[in-house]
């Protein structure tokens, strides 16, 4: 029988972090924003107003799973809720379980969970959804476990399958798109020397682990004449809200050997960046943007072309350009892939029938059948 352990502190995650990355590297559709190393550095930064309700799962001392879990409370038009769920905060699409019974583990989780006391108003279980797992499985444990799952539509994520040839995947573009876009490759080679530059340091235990600042800084810089500058959202790479984030982030994912940056230059002189992380062929793009005087001239879509011609020499597995401004998108994509959310409100409180029915207006604007029915579409069917 599977026994669980409760960890509420940061530092005493430490002794698991060898058995924490075995068990990554066996987790279906895993990402680096699962890997302990996010997890510290994203607490260092946020977990002062959160609580750490890591759980680590064992059967016959030995560590099957670990479903990493917060509690998190904030303030809303309908009062103080407090979630528990997982710790992603929307920086990343998806996350799970740790490990390679991911219904195992949260099976295991959950059953913890209904027997502890409650320190929360609801159960949070969103991110669901990555290539490779079963979107349905946390609504059938959640069932299983005593809860009762209210599946909505979060969001949708764009993502390239890196599968077959390069030739192949960019003539399936569609004709007069393909010729737009080397008409802007044209025109922008007349304003200079064109140059790219995509790097993935190796892990520091693989005799690498530089960051790189040159490049990083490079990222910042353009981020700071970039349109998304002076957006309100605090999430741009150079917004004082987030860089010491975001700079430690890319500290600790060069040490690990995750880190994905890539560069356009003009005549020697950064225009346009993608960011992102990397792990065992998943890649996520994290921020993009380009030189706000070069709106026009279509850097940032140059760039994007060669980065997925690059995952495709590198042989990537996934491309996840993430959520928000599909539109712009839409000609690279062969999927678009919904994301989900499950959650189970413990009392009928007024309060609570008013934000399930909130979530339920939100899901009205896509139904979940809709949704999950047109996961796998390619963009030749979507147009």
């Amino acid at each position: 029988m599977a026994r669980v352990l409760e960890i509420n502190s940061i530092e005493q995650l430490a002794p698991f972090r060898r058995e924490w990355s075995d068990l990554l590297r066996q987790t279906p559709g895993a990402s680096f924003f699962q890997s302990l190393e996010w997890l510290e550095v994203y607490w260092r930064h946020f977990g002062r107003e959160r609580k750490l309700r890591t759980l680590v799962v064992s059967d016959k001392n030995r560590t099957i799973g670990i479903l990493p879990l917060i509690v998190e409370c904030e303030k809303t038009k309908l009062g103080r809720f407090c979630e528990l769920g997982f710790p992603l905060h929307n920086w990343g699409a998806f996350y799970g379980p740790i490990g390679p019974d991911a219904e195992r583990t949260l099976a295991a989780g959950l059953e913890h969970v209904r027997c502890t006391p409650r320190d929360w108003d609801i159960l949070e279980l969103g991110w669901q959804g990555a290539v490779g797992t079963d979107p349905g499985q946390t609504q059938r444990v959640m069932t299983a476990a005593g809860f009762s799952p209210y599946a909505t539509l979060w969001d949708r994520t764009a993502i390239v399958d890196i599968d077959g040839t390069w030739d192949s995947y960019w003539s399936a573009r569609g004709g007069a798109w393909l010729r737009r876009f080397r008409r802007t490759e044209r025109l922008l080679s007349k304003q200079g020397e064109i140059s790219f530059v995509h790097c993935r340091p190796a892990s520091l235990a693989d005799g690498d682990g530089s960051p790189h600042w040159d490049l990083y800084d490079a990222c910042e810089e353009i981020a700071r004449r970039s349109w998304q500058n002076s957006s309100t959202n605090g999430t741009t790479l150079s917004h004082e809200s987030v860089r010491p984030f975001f700079r430690e982030m890319h500290e600790a994912a060069s040490t690990a050997g995750a880190a994905d940056i890539n560069l356009l230059l003009i005549d020697g002189q950064p225009v346009a960046f993608m960011y992102g992380y990397h792990y065992r062929g998943y890649v996520c793009g994290l921020r993009r943007g380009f030189d706000a005087n070069r709106a026009k001239q279509g850097v940032g879509t140059v760039l994007l072309a060669d980065s997925l011609r690059d995952s495709f020499a590198r042989g990537d597995c996934i491309y996840d350009m993430g959520i928000g401004s599909l539109d712009s998108k839409r000609h690279f994509q062969t999927r678009v892939i919904p994301v989900l959310r499950y959650s189970h409100f413990p009392s009928l409180t007024p309060r609570m029938l008013l934000l399930r029915l909130r979530r339920w207006r939100q899901s009205r604007r896509c139904p979940m059948s809709t949704a999950v029915g047109r996961a796998h579409e390619s963009v030749a069917d979507s147009r």
